[in-house]
C-alpha cells in the first residue's frame, strides 16, 4: 500500500486512480522559505500521528533533507530520490535549493537516482559509491509501446497528417524542454522540405505554450505544427511518429526516451541528456552547440531511411520493463526489515 504526501493542495493526475485503489493522499504546505518554522511542524505533526508507516521514498529534493531528518527522528527508514541534474528556477531559487539540498546524502538512508549522472548531480560522486547508492531505472510497460502498423494507419488518419513526414516530440512546456530551440530546428526542416509536420504533446506552463504559439505563427508554419495537449495515448501516438525529437537542456533518463525507443524510433537527443538514456542503437545526441540547419539535416536525412523493428526484448534486457522493476522494488522494501531491524508488518509506505 502506497499512500502519497504532496506539496500542493490540488488536484493531481494520478488522484483518482491512487484512491480507488485503497491509497491516501495528505497535502503538505508547499515550502517558501518564510513558512519554515510551520513547514517543519507541519511534518512533526504528520509523523506523530501516523505511527503506521515504516518507509519514506522523498522525491521531492528540493526540501528532502528537513522532511527526512524529522522522519528518521521517528524511526523511518528513508529514501532520497533523484530525477533530474539541474535545478529550475532563478538564480536566486536555485542557490536556495542548493543549500538545502545538499545535507541529502548525509540525511537519507538510502539513496536513489534514475541514473548515475543525476545521482551525482544530487548526492556527489563519493555517495554513489557507496552501498546505499542504487539507480533505480525508470520503467515502462514495454508491451503497451510495441510498434503497430495497423496503430500507426489509426492514429496518422485520426491526426490527419496522411503521408507527411512527422517528427514528434513528447514533453510539458518547461524551459528544460527547449521548445524555443525545437521550433528552429523544425522551421530549417521546413525550409528544405516543407511535407513535414510537427506534434507537440505535452501541457504545463501555459504562458510559455503561448510563447510558443506566437513563434509557430510569425514563422508562418501554423499548417505543418500542431499542439496536441496532454495526451492519455502517448503509447499509440507513437505510432504516428516518423522520428523523435528532444533537444533538452537537462534532463536525468527521460521515461519518454525509452517508450520512444520502445517503438522503434530513431531518437535525436541533446547532449545534454544521460547516455544511459541510449538503450537501442536508435539514439543518436547532438549537442546543443550546433546549428538548427545542423539538426534538421540530421532528421530529414533519416526519412524513408530505416525500419521499425520490435524493441522490446531489448528494452527488457536493458532493465528498463515495469514488471521487473516493481519486483525489484517490492523487494528491496521488504528486506529493509532484516536490514535495518525494522518492523515492516502491517506498516506502509508514504
Amino acid at each position: 500500500q502506497f499512500d502519497f504526501a504532496v506539496h500542493s493542495p490540488k488536484a493531481g493526475d494520478y488522484d483518482d486512480e491512487i484512491k480507488g485503489l485503497g491509497g491516501k493522499i495528505y497535502a503538505m504546505p508547499r515550502y517558501n522559505g518564510v513558512n519554515h518554522f510551520s513547514y517543519r511542524k507541519a511534518w512533526e505533526r504528520f509523523f506523530q500521528s501516523h505511527p503506521e508507516y515504516s518507509i519514506i521514498h522523498g522525491h521531492i529534493r528540493s526540501t528532502a533533507a528537513i522532511y527526512l531528518r524529522i522522519a528518521r527522528k521517528y524511526g523511518f527508514i528513508t529514501i532520497a530520490h533523484s530525477h533530474n541534474t539541474a535545478s529550475r528556477g532563478s538564480l536566486l531559487a536555485k542557490f536556495v535549493k542548493m543549500l538545502l539540498q545538499y545535507p541529502i546524502r548525509n540525511t537519507a538512508d538510502y539513496l536513489f537516482a534514475c541514473s548515475g549522472i543525476a545521482g551525482r548531480w544530487l548526492f556527489g560522486k563519493k555517495a554513489c559509491q557507496s552501498r546505499r547508492f542504487f539507480i533505480l531505472n525508470n520503467a515502462i510497460d514495454s508491451s503497451k509501446f510495441v510498434f503497430s502498423e495497423e496503430t500507426r494507419r489509426r492514429k496518422r488518419e485520426e491526426l490527419g497528417v496522411g503521408q507527411q513526414f512527422v517528427v514528434g516530440h513528447v514533453g510539458n512546456f518547461d524551459r528544460q524542454k527547449n521548445h524555443a530551440f525545437l521550433l528552429d530546428i523544425f522551421s530549417r526542416v521546413c525550409q528544405i522540405d516543407n511535407a513535414c509536420t510537427l506534434l507537440l504533446a505535452g501541457s504545463g506552463n501555459n504562458a510559455l505554450q503561448h510563447d510558443m504559439e506566437e513563434k509557430v505563427r510569425r514563422m508562418g508554419l501554423e499548417g505543418n505544427v500542431r499542439f496536441l495537449g496532454k495526451r492519455t495515448d502517448i503509447h499509440e501516438l507513437l505510432n504516428a511518429f516518423d522520428i523523435f525529437l528532444l533537444p533538452s537542456h537537462h534532463e536525468g533518463l527521460p521515461l519518454v526516451t525509452i517508450e520512444a525507443q520502445s517503438n522503434g524510433l530513431i531518437c535525436l537527443l541533446s547532449d545534454a541528456i544521460s547516455k544511459e538514456a541510449a538503450i537501442t542503437q536508435n539514439v543518436e545526441f547532438i549537442s546543443l552547440n550546433k546549428t538548427a540547419e545542423f539538426w534538421a539535416s540530421r532528421i530529414l536525412s533519416y526519412r524513408n531511411n530505416y525500419e521499425r523493428t520490435d524493441m522490446q526484448a531489448a528494452v527488457r534486457d536493458a532493465g528498463y520493463d515495469i514488471n521487473s522493476i516493481a519486483q525489484w522494488l517490492t523487494e528491496f522494501y521488504l528486506s529493509l526489515e532484516s536490514q535495518d531491524g525494522n518492523r515492516l508488518d502491517g506498516r506502509k509506505s508514504p
